[in-house]
């Protein structure tokens, strides 16, 4: 029988094995799969009238997965793509269980056949030159803290690093001399290095000087020394947004981000001609498909490309030999 396969014992082992041990996957991805697997034992308890330690396998089938998922849109208001990523988990979760447990394979394949939900993907934000400026302008770069928000900020303008990635950079990710370049580790555990344009260059190397600390020491960290959070990066972008918004009206109708800064690296990145499939290995994407949305983005390089186009009601030139044999052999 299905129900003799306890649902702990399997989640514990998912998380443990599968994530930790075999994937090794990152933090947030640990995070992300432990919140829904919260709110899913939750869920499923209150439905069975069952504590979490009690439940089997077979309690949580397709049905129990999918009014769980409305629960989420409807009672927390989750969006689609937040609905999404639970539902991704969840399929992660159960294939595991199916390769684990052959007996469990019919139960598992009807979680796995759920569809995602469809949704409208919105064109990303990004900045353009000019507020770009006026972001960089506004931290006081004649204390401790501005200073090191404006390298964070032309960091993350020039590199598009995750804030993920920005964070855990310590100071011998940093290549300053010839090729000068950052390492940093991406999703999925792959290392890669972002080249420094000499301005970032010349910004990182002042800095280092500034706060004189050791190989393993944070790049960018508090006054204490410590790495600074996601929260905390998110804090500076968008104090410092405030600060530009307050001089630039069209500013204010932006939500600026730090993922707003990495569509803006990649955005500087496509509009100076820079094909594709290197800023996909740039930002880290695992395809380049998902580079594709930056060109949807790009309003001037849809302009340039309605400009090669001639309107309706214009005449279109035809060719005309002008020369007798060249007429002859044009009505071959």
């Amino acid at each position: 029988m299905i129900a003799t396969y306890p649902f702990a014992a399997y989640v514990q082992r998912f998380f443990t094995e599968r994530l930790l041990t075999q994937m090794q996957a990152s933090p947030n991805t640990i995070a992300s799969y432990r919140d829904t697997f919260r709110l899913l034992l939750k869920y499923a308890a209150a439905e069975t009238k069952l504590p979490p330690t009690d439940l089997h396998v077979a309690h949580i089938d397709a049905d129990i997965v999918g009014r769980f998922l409305t629960f989420c849109e409807d009672e927390r208001g989750n969006s689609a793509r937040s609905r999404n990523t639970r539902l991704a988990a969840i399929r992660s979760f159960f294939k595991y269980v199916a390769g684990s447990e052959p007996h469990l394979l019919h139960h598992c394949q009807k979680v796995l056949a759920m569809p995602s939900k469809r949704h409208e993907k919105r064109v990303v934000d990004f900045l353009n030159r000019g507020e770009m400026e006026l972001l960089l302008k506004a931290p006081d770069q004649s204390t401790w803290f501005g200073w090191r928000d404006w390298v964070l900020l032309l960091t993350l303008l020039q590199t598009g690093l995750r804030v993920s990635e920005l964070i855990s950079l310590r100071i011998g990710d940093v290549e300053l001399g010839t090729g000068a370049h950052l390492r940093c580790m991406g999703k999925g555990r792959k290392e890669r290095a972002t080249p420094l344009r000499a301005d970032s260059r010349e910004a990182l190397r002042a800095w280092l000087a500034q706060i004189g600390a050791e190989p393993n020491d944070p790049l960018f960290a508090t006054i204490r020394g410590k790495p600074l959070s996601r929260d905390a990066v998110e804090r500076i972008v968008r104090k410092h947004a405030a600060t530009a918004a307050s001089e630039n009206a069209t500013f204010r109708l932006k939500r600026v981000t730090p993922h707003v800064l990495r569509h803006t690296a990649a955005m500087q990145l496509l509009q100076s001609g820079v094909d594709r499939t290197i800023i996909a290995l740039w930002l880290g994407h695992e395809s380049i498909e998902t580079t594709q949305v930056y060109i949807h983005a790009d309003i001037e390089l849809k302009e340039r490309a309605m400009a090669l186009t001639k309107p309706v009601d214009q005449k279109t030139g035809r060719y005309r030999p002008g020369d007798e044999l060249l007429s002859f052999l044009e009505a071959l």
